[in-house]
């Protein structure tokens, strides 16, 4: 038997979403925070264009969608790189810079992928207790190490959809030691831009990463486009272990055109947000405890594993798939991803009538 090496022989397959139905039901997927809109016209007709070069090579410095970002977001074009998905960046941040000899520190119930990208690199992963389903910037400074090296962060949170302040990421910079690289997450950046409270100018200090992704707000998860602002002397190191042929010149071309159609991207978020503040007040009103989210789906707390497992069979015996937690520390939660109006009512539907049965 031909075996793999210690580490990755060691380590837990990353948990995917199980999306079969039940034999006679239609699927109804809640589960992979995935857009409820398709990409912009624009970029739909950019990829289509773009396979008439299907037979080259992508380019490998991604320079017109370079430019696209730069020009929204006012950040030098030099500094951006780009990923298939922010998982390539995350994965590649861990190659690059962390190891056996050092480790890796994150919220207790942050985005699960952060601990692959560090065994991967044979890096020990750390957790720090978060409060009330957020990240704690005391308990994560506490949590540092003389071997920490890289310290992980999503804003949003995901699974958990909460976020923390601006200055609350301004101080765990400032609190951790100039040798711990912080690398922060915001996949859902585009649904809490809004509130004013950019993070880019970070970057400029030398030992900040931040990064984004096309998947969410803008529709193209199936593209898989993901970028970030990185200083340069952190670039360079990950370019090193980064596939120089990632993007699909179709990927490019559609992150490009998207970028260009904000109009479209912004009411995709304002119309995600309606149904999401909807859904979570109708099952506020059912009993159930919701937080409060800043992404593209809420996270049901059930109140214990039996009761989040007893929920999520009575939605799967449907069709209806949400997520369960456990991989990240929430056992007792459920995670609903905001698809269309009918698939909400749907999922709400269900939700309400086995919370009405849990408290007879």
């Amino acid at each position: 038997m031909i075996r793999s090496v210690g580490h990755v022989s060691a380590m837990s397959p990353y948990a995917l979403a199980q999306l079969k139905p039940p034999q006679g039901k239609s699927l109804i997927s809640l589960s992979q925070n995935e857009s409820l809109r398709p990409p912009s016209p624009l970029a739909i007709d950019a990829a289509a264009k773009a396979l008439e070069a299907g037979h080259l090579y992508p380019d490998p410095d991604w320079r017109d969608l370079r430019v696209a970002l730069s020009g929204l977001h006012g950040i030098p074009a030099e500094g951006i790189l780009c990923g298939c998905g922010s998982m390539e960046l995350i994965s590649c941040l861990a190659h690059a810079f962390a190891d056996e000899k050092n480790a890796a520190l994150a919220p207790a119930h942050a985005y699960p992928f952060f601990r692959t990208a560090a065994k991967i690199a044979r890096a020990r992963y750390d957790v720090a207790p978060e409060k009330g389903g957020r990240v704690s910037v005391d308990a994560l400074l506490a949590a540092v190490r003389d071997d920490t090296r890289i310290v992980f962060v999503a804003n949003p949170g995901n699974p958990t959809g909460t976020r923390i302040a601006r200055a609350e990421l301004v101080r765990l910079r400032e609190g951790l030691p100039a040798d711990i690289l912080l690398v922060i997450d915001e996949a859902y950046g585009e649904f809490a831009d809004h509130l004013g409270e950019p993070m880019f100018d970070l970057v400029g200090r030398g030992d900040t990463v931040v990064l984004r992704t096309f998947s969410k707000a803008y529709g193209l998860a199936g593209m898989r486009v993901g970028w970030g602002l990185f200083p340069p002397e952190i670039a360079r190191e990950v370019r090193k272990v980064m596939n120089p042929n990632n993007i699909t010149t179709a990927g490019q071309a559609a992150a490009k055109a998207a970028v260009t159609d904000q109009v479209y991207m912004r009411e995709t978020c304002r119309e995600t947000a309606r149904l999401r503040d909807g859904l979570r007040q109708r099952l506020q009103q059912a009993g159930l405890n919701v937080p409060e989210s800043f992404t593209n789906f809420i996270l049901i707390r059930m109140g214990s594993f039996d009761a989040a497992h007893d929920a999520d069979e009575a939605l799967r015996s449907e069709g209806v798939v949400l997520r369960p937690q456990g991989g990240a520390g929430l056992a007792d939660c459920l995670r609903a991803t905001i698809g269309v109006t009918d698939h909400i009512d749907i999922a709400a539907g269900l939700l309400e009538r086995w919370a009405g049965k849990e408290n007879i």
